[in-house]
């Protein structure tokens, strides 16, 4: 009296997409918190730059992985 292979995968893809998008928003934030380049002081700095760039292509890498993850047939 298992669970379903499909309902299975689905949950295992719900669980991952949760935490994969835990886990680059932890690192995200706190990166730019405690490092200091998340917000600006007068101007922006080369650290604001970094982080910002960074923080984009993560967040398309994020998206790309989300796109792969569920596109395909359960």
């Amino acid at each position: 009296m298992g669970i379903e292979p499909e309902v299975r995968d689905f949950l295992k893809r719900i669980m991952f997409s949760i935490g994969a998008g835990l886990a680059w928003l932890f690192i995200n934030i706190t990166a730019g918190i405690f490092g200091g380049w998340f917000f600006f002081h007068d101007s922006p700095t080369k650290g604001n730059w970094v982080f910002y760039a960074w923080f984009l292509l993560s967040l398309g890498l994020l998206l790309r992985i989300y796109y792969r993850l569920w596109s395909k047939h359960i």
